[in-house]
Formats: C-alpha cells, sequence, structure tokens
C-alpha cells in the first residue's frame, strides 16, 4: 500500500515559515510604562530618567532612543543627554508660529525597545497626531515600545482640586490616573523643599530672575512640603496596590473590598471637584468608584448636555465605571441604584442656588439622608472663587 510520507511531502508547509508568518502578524506585546514622579519642577526627573538610559544601554544593550527629552538648557541635563540617540523632532506651524513636538510615527518606524519621553503632561500643538503627549506614550506602547517618562504630581487628574487649594494655581495639563495606575513602574524622585529652593536660588532650574519670582510663589517652602506629601502618599498608593494585585494573583483571602463609592454627576462644574473627591475616596478605602448621572427628563440646552459629557469622560479617565440613570425624581433614582448595588458612600455637590422644587420637596442632601439612612452621604459645597490656571 502506498503512502505519503509527511517530511517529504512537497504539499506541506515549512514549519519555519509558518513559525515566521505567525510572529509577523502577531500584535507586538505592549511596551512597558515607567514614570518618574516628581513634586515640582527641577527635582531630577529627567536626569534620572535619562541615568536609567545610559543603565539600560551599558548593562542590557537595549536599543534605547529619545523621544522627546527637554533639557532647558540645564547643564547636568545637557551633558547626560550627550550621546543618546535623538529621534529629530516634528515641526508644527500654528499661527505663523513653528512648534517642535515629538515625532510619534517616526519612532514606532524606528522600532527601538525603549523611548525616553519627557514631560507626561504636555499639550502638544494643534494639528499634531494626539491632543496630549500621554496619547503619544499610550500609541508607542500600543506598538510594544517600552517608554520611560516623567510627571509632576500636580499634573495628576485627581489632585487638580486639592493642588489649587495648595497653590492657588489651576492646572490645566493633566494625566488620567488610568495611566499613572497602568504604569508598570512609579519612582519618586524625592528631594526636601529646601534643597529644592536652594537649587533654585542657585540658577541650576531657572533663570535668576525667572528663579526669584518662583521662589516668591510655587516654590515656597509649605506649599513645596505640601505637594511633596501628596508624592510620597501616590507613590505609596501604587505600591500597596501593586502588593495587594500579586497578593490577589495567589489566590490570597481577606483583599476584596466591598466599599463602593458613589458620585452624583450634574452639568453643574462642581463635579469635578466631585469626581476627583470620590476618586480620592474609593482610592483609601480600596474601593469602587461609580459616577452617576440621573435624566430626570429636565430640558437640558446644548452647553449643559455638553459639561455632562465632559464630567463623565472625566470619570472614565479616573477610572470609575459610569452609569446613565433615568427617573423623574433625582433622590429616589440614586436611592433605589445605591441599594441595588450596595453603595456604602455617597458624594454630592450642594449648589448655592436653591430651586423651587428643593423648597417645595426638600433639598437632595436632606432626602437621600431619610431614604438611605445606613449609607454615608458627604455633601461638597459649591466654591464661590476659583484661582488662576498654569
Amino acid at each position: 500500500m502506498a503512502h505519503n510520507d509527511e517530511r517529504t511531502d512537497p504539499q506541506r508547509p515549512d514549519p519555519e515559515v509558518l513559525l515566521a508568518k505567525v510572529k509577523r502578524e502577531e500584535p507586538p506585546r505592549r511596551g512597558r510604562l515607567r514614570i518618574y514622579l516628581g513634586m515640582a519642577p527641577g527635582v531630577g526627573k529627567t536626569y534620572a530618567m535619562l541615568h536609567e538610559a545610559r543603565r539600560r544601554l551599558e548593562r542590557r544593550s537595549a536599543d534605547v532612543v529619545v523621544g522627546y527629552v527637554e533639557t532647558y538648557d540645564r547643564p547636568s541635563t545637557v551633558k547626560a543627554l550627550e550621546g543618546l540617540e535623538v529621534i529629530p523632532r516634528r515641526k508644527v506651524t500654528y499661527q505663523g508660529v513653528t512648534l517642535e513636538e515629538m515625532d510619534v510615527d517616526a519612532i514606532i518606524a524606528r522600532r527601538p525597545d525603549v523611548a525616553l519621553v519627557d514631560e507626561l503632561a504636555h499639550t502638544n500643538a494643534p494639528g499634531s497626531k494626539h491632543p496630549k503627549r500621554w496619547q503619544d506614550v499610550e500609541e508607542l506602547r500600543d506598538h510594544g515600545i517600552t517608554v520611560i517618562s516623567t510627571l509632576n504630581i500636580q499634573h495628576l487628574e485627581s489632585l487638580n482640586d486639592l493642588v489649587e487649594n495648595i497653590t492657588g494655581v489651576r492646572v490645566r495639563e493633566t494625566v488620567p490616573d488610568r495611566v499613572v495606575d497602568e504604569a508598570d513602574e512609579i519612582e519618586l524622585v524625592d528631594i526636601s523643599p529646601e534643597a529644592l529652593r536652594s537649587r533654585m536660588r542657585h540658577g541650576n532650574i531657572y533663570k535668576h530672575a525667572q528663579a526669584q519670582a518662583a521662589l516668591d510663589n510655587f516654590f515656597k517652602v509649605e506649599q513645596l512640603a505640601a505637594l511633596r506629601q501628596l508624592a510620597l502618599r501616590r507613590t505609596a498608593q501604587e505600591v500597596e496596590h501593586q502588593v495587594e494585585q500579586y497578593m490577589r494573583d495567589y489566590r490570597q483571602e481577606g483583599l476584596q473590598s466591598a466599599e463602593t463609592v458613589l458620585v452624583a454627576v450634574s452639568d453643574n462644574p462642581l463635579s469635578k471637584t466631585l469626581l476627583r473627591r470620590g476618586w480620592r475616596m474609593a482610592s483609601g478605602l480600596h474601593g469602587e468608584l461609580v459616577a452617576a448621572h440621573v435624566d430626570t427628563g429636565e430640558r437640558l440646552d446644548d452647553n449643559q448636555r455638553a459639561n455632562i459629557e465632559t464630567h463623565l469622560r472625566l470619570a472614565e479617565d479616573l477610572g470609575a465605571r459610569v452609569v446613565r440613570l433615568s427617573g423623574r425624581d433625582l433622590a429616589e433614582t440614586l436611592a433605589a441604584f445605591a441599594q441595588a448595588e450596595h453603595v456604602n458612600q455617597i458624594v454630592i455637590g450642594r449648589s448655592s442656588r436653591v430651586r423651587w422644587s428643593e423648597r417645595l420637596r426638600g433639598s437632595l442632601v436632606d432626602r437621600l439622608l431619610a431614604l438611605l439612612p445606613d449609607i454615608d452621604i458627604h455633601v461638597i459645597a459649591e466654591r464661590t472663587n476659583a484661582g488662576a490656571e498654569r
């Protein structure tokens, strides 16, 4: 009886060819993200990033490129950059001015192991591939490129209102917490406020004229101390979460939290503060953050609807579970949802404006307290003053 030998069958595909084809078609494993976190400019984040790049080049023979590094003409940073391969920046013309931004496509085409990307919170020039640099980083990681980046604590979205309370400055450039939460490594670059101010006085961060203005404003000792505490807590929190995740992976008991924090979202700008406060509470309790908007059938204008969508996008950036509810009675709808979802904490706002419905039926706070006597309700007052922006 005749038969074909599979080893010599000319119709049988070559296993090596098949393997090579699979490797080409297989999507790359997502690149890792390492963030150097600091309390303020000048603590040494960029220098630490460049030092890590050199370590990887020398000890691991990794293929490292500079995607974007801002030296600010600081001598130590300029020297640390020497000898590293720099991907040329892409020029963007906006309103007659030529600006330089990171060339994401060029880095992807170069396909390095590691890309250095400074200032994660940076806003790109109009006409760039992505509005924000952290979105550039996400794309690089999607292509299997590991990214090492830097971030100051005041640019973290969940801390935006706290930073404004500390410094009197509303920070416009922020990074969603989920980006930082998904980082594989976060390293705190720490320095005492006094040492940082000394660097500033010696002109190691800004030119002398600019340095004195900074010392009298953002770089006051008490403000730096408060920002340092925020950076220390955030770093410790990340370590805690990583340990808990590791233990969960090995099926350790007692780590699942039943805490759920519900934030009521509306078109009121106060919703941003409520969400950030809710995130800090949920994070501290190792619980879940839920953001809920209730459509009561009230007629809203385009601006109000746009505000609601903006607030719900912020909630998503903070890692919240977003739910959209419908019900004519706001208090009863929220209460029913809270009971069904076993919510432990509710964060709501108190507006300075009293509506006629509240005069007739009682405030949302009073009604929720009556409907949910066993749930903690946190009421955040609407602020009447706003800080400067930077």
